[in-house]
């Protein structure tokens, strides 16, 4: 893209590239459910401002509580959450997860590219089971069951997927490129315990922007905690920089009433 990618459009991107399997749009707001994989999939995104956010809020209780799942606003950092966290800060929701909104012109190609001799990075466009127990091992909360709705997840939209090994050939990192409306989205970045400060990590941040690259992917975006340093200076050593931010707004449970 000729111009930088505005957070609009980031959004909408990152929606598609990780799509809640249960989803309404409702006045503007889109509720998603996934089981409770991930926050990302189960969390309202306040697409559009609400005429009535305490109203709105209502609403969105009853459609979490009709699927047994908590309340959970991704809240993005603009003037547009003003309101909205007016509200939630009334009702006490929680402020977790802040997370950074970072993004790369596209053109530049990596000095090593998949299938260079130099770098022994495998790319696929679905994810392996062994991409995918390194990836849950690292990123993972629950068990078989949540692992094959996070394995609907990643592959509800078109992906490419890489994987690098050891000495020994046993995985050491993973990472996966989502292809949205020509632009690229880098998910799923995971070392293994044993495999960490080696430049695995970059390898498959490499040869995931080559890979896009090669399928015309003309911008890049991911996302990162902020509180993760390390990740952050993979991203900005790579050429990424910081666009926005949003945290997730969780509603406080509600103690029961004691029966004696």
């Amino acid at each position: 893209m000729a111009q930088e990618m505005s957070l609009a459009l980031i959004e909408a991107l990152m929606d598609r590239a990780w799509p809640a399997l249960d989803r309404e749009v409702a006045g503007g707001w889109v509720m998603r459910a996934a089981g409770g994989v991930t926050q990302r999939a189960n969390s309202v995104w306040p697409k559009e401002e609400a005429g009535d956010n305490e109203s709105a809020v209502r609403d969105a209780t009853q459609w979490y509580r009709s699927r047994r799942l908590p309340l959970i606003f991704q809240v993005f950092d603009d003037e547009r959450s003003a309101a909205l966290n007016t509200v939630l800060d009334a009702q006490r929701f929680t402020r977790q997860s802040e997370t950074l909104i970072m993004v790369h012109p596209g053109g530049t190609l990596p000095a090593a590219l998949p299938g260079d001799p130099a770098i022994d990075v495998e790319i696929s466009e679905e994810p392996s089971d062994e991409w995918l127990r390194l990836w849950w091992s690292v990123d993972g909360r629950g068990g078989d069951a949540e692992l094959d709705i996070a394995r609907k997840i990643l592959t509800s939209c078109p992906s490419v997927y890489a994987l690098v090994r050891d000495d020994d050939g046993a995985p050491a990192a993973v990472g996966r490129l989502a292809v949205v409306q020509g632009n690229g989205g880098v998910y799923c970045m995971a070392t293994g315990a044993g495999h960490r400060r080696r430049g695995f990590g970059r390898q498959v941040l490499d040869a995931l922007l080559a890979a896009g690259s090669h399928r015309g992917v003309s911008d890049f975006w991911l996302l990162v905690m902020a509180s993760n340093t390390a990740a952050r200076a993979l991203y900005e050593g790579a050429g990424f920089a910081e666009r926005g931010r949003y945290l997730y707004r969780q509603a406080k449970p509600q103690r029961a009433l004691s029966g004696c």
